[in-house]
């Protein structure tokens, strides 16, 4: 009795890994750099909170918006798509074949073969073939905006509340540098979790994430240590 084919594919989580990682990346070094520049300026730790709890909200709600924009406007272009091959469908259902079936030629199969399967699949559901085939549009990869912002603001506000949660437990004069230790520690890790959702090398995106966070953190720092000094 042979074995059920069970194998998974890392490209069925995509669209929500690339939300998530890219919320909580943003969340962790935008509002990490905000406190660290403002703590640098000699800023009250209360004034350094109170910064740091505007940029969670602040920044939620931009990426909310930002990921809702940009993935409706991939999800009007896919309608689109498939409103004009719906129609082509309904007009030319022989050319629409024949399209099918030159696909299929152009991946390596025999044309009478690729003609067969052409065939096949326009008397099922035809639509479905062509936008899976012929504009690469699939019910994974699908754009969903409303899932993609809410993904994006929830993440980004749970990767900003760890440099929050170190400003408060840290002590004042220590507060700048716990903030920024602990938040590259943070970044390291998410870039292994991300990395390891989505198959890839844990220590490369690992290393990446956390260097390109201290590097934020570090211009911050500066540029809020010299505003500091010169107001």
């Amino acid at each position: 009795m042979g074995r059920s084919h069970t194998e998974g594919h890392m490209i069925q989580r995509i669209g929500w890994l690339r939300a998530a990682v890219l919320g909580a990346n943003d969340g962790i070094i935008s509002t990490a750099s905000l406190i660290v520049g403002v703590a640098a300026a000699a800023t009250a730790p209360g004034d350094v909170l109170v910064a740091g709890v505007a940029g969670l909200v602040a920044g939620s709600m931009s990426m909310a918006a930002g990921e809702y924009v940009s993935v409706s406007s991939q999800s009007d272009t896919e309608n689109a798509d498939l409103a004009r091959e719906r129609l082509e469908l309904a007009t030319s259902p022989a050319l629409e074949t024949d399209e099918l079936a030159q696909i299929y030629v152009e991946r390596g199969l025999s044309p009478g073969l690729a003609r067969q399967v052409a065939e096949e699949l326009m008397k099922g559901d035809a639509l479905a073939a062509h936008a899976r085939d012929e504009l690469g549009i699939s019910e994974i990869v699908s754009a969903r905006p409303v899932q993609a912002a809410l993904t994006s603001a929830a993440t980004f506000a749970v990767g900003a509340a760890f440099p929050i949660i170190v400003a408060v437990i840290a002590p004042a004069d220590l507060l700048a540098p716990a903030v920024s230790a602990a938040s590259v520690a943070f970044l390291a890790l998410l870039g292994a979790v991300g990395a390891r959702a989505g198959g890839a090398g844990m220590v490369k995106a690992a290393v990446r994430v956390a260097f390109w966070g201290a590097l934020a953190m570090a211009a911050t720092a500066a540029i809020g240590a010299l505003v500091g000094t010169a107001v």
